[in-house]
């Protein structure tokens, strides 16, 4: 193993760049903007410039450096393979060997789901375990499986789609993905929201909801902190369709954690307790005792995780 890695998350507005000491250790961060015009024909390039150019400041030798690992907001193959970024304007083509063409340095390249759980898994919430389960709870719902320290992506590049396993066969409304009675509809930030305005319309009680506007995913769970009945069964819905889907997950990957992460994670305890409430009276024997942790890198948990990846090299 070398002493130096690059880990880039790329995202539809930013590229998040870090500098990595091989042993998990950041030595330095920055972000650049995604430039997504003609196609996101520019994307590498600025990527390389931004790599040449830390390499030229720091004084470290190409012979020095692991390589960069690259997160994308897409499926990607086991060969590096991007099977179109729509938040990039990328179609299909090998992205790893494009990187390596500009850079000369090796790349492995992932899914930024799926790296943000192996970042998780290295120095997170799942630091020390090699079977990891990674759920992100924020407009939609993501996530990322690790099994035996290494990613699960599938065959389609799909493995880890949480948000998209169906709860609901009788919903009405149709998901972001085009289908109906997802995960997402209702454990998500959106998804609690859409389901306080359902309650609301034939609410009699007395809530703090009522008058809430914006009315937020933030704003229900802080409500239901401060004891406010509607919130606490709306906090407690989520729970449990969360919690449900889980045991399901428990079934088919057995984790030997589960780290919620996203932006409604940042909810604490109200949302670990729920879970891990409705979790163990529903989850098969074996699994009861599957432990449940709140993510601890943020929004730095790709860059970690694409550090990871240059572990497969």
């Amino acid at each position: 193993m070398k002493q130096y890695g690059f880990g880039v998350d790329v995202g539809g507005t930013t590229c998040k760049i870090g500098l990595f000491d091989m042993s998990g250790i950041v030595l330095e961060t920055w972000e650049i903007p995604t430039n997504t015009e003609n196609g996101g024909a520019s994307i590498l390039d600025d990527i390389a410039a931004e790599v040449q150019k830390k390499l030229k400041e720091k004084g470290i030798r190409k012979e020095d450096v692991q390589g960069i690992g690259l997160g994308v907001p897409g499926p990607v193959g086991n060969d590096g393979t991007v099977y179109k970024c729509v938040n990039l304007g990328w179609g299909i083509f090998n992205v790893e060997t494009e990187l390596f063409k500009k850079t000369g340095l090796p790349v492995k390249a992932g899914n930024d789901a799926n790296v943000a759980a192996l970042g998780e898994m290295w120095q997170g919430g799942g630091k020390g375990r090699e079977d990891v389960v990674m759920i992100t709870l924020g407009t939609g719902v993501g996530g990322g499986i690790i099994v035996g320290g290494k990613i699960l992506a599938g065959h389609h590049g799909a493995g880890g789609e949480i948000g998209h396993i169906i709860m609901n066969r009788d919903e009405t409304a149709v998901c972001g993905c085009g289908k109906k009675g997802h995960l997402e509809q209702y454990a998500s930030a959106t998804g609690i929201v859409r389901m306080a305005r359902q309650k609301l319309a034939f609410e009699e009680r007395e809530t703090a909801l009522a008058d809430m506007d914006p009315l937020t995913s933030k704003g229900i769970f802080d409500a239901a902190k401060k004891g406010d009945e509607v919130a606490l069964e709306l906090v407690d819905a989520l729970c449990e369709m969360l919690a449900i889907a889980m045991t399901d997950i428990s079934c088919v990957a057995d984790p030997e954690v589960f780290v919620i992460g996203g932006g409604v994670s940042r909810a604490g305890d109200i949302l670990l307790k729920g879970v891990r409430k409705h979790f163990v009276e529903r989850a098969f024997h074996a699994c009861e005792g599957t432990e449940i942790a709140l993510a601890t890198l943020g929004n730095d948990a790709g860059m970690y995780g694409c550090v990871r990846l240059l572990f497969e090299i």
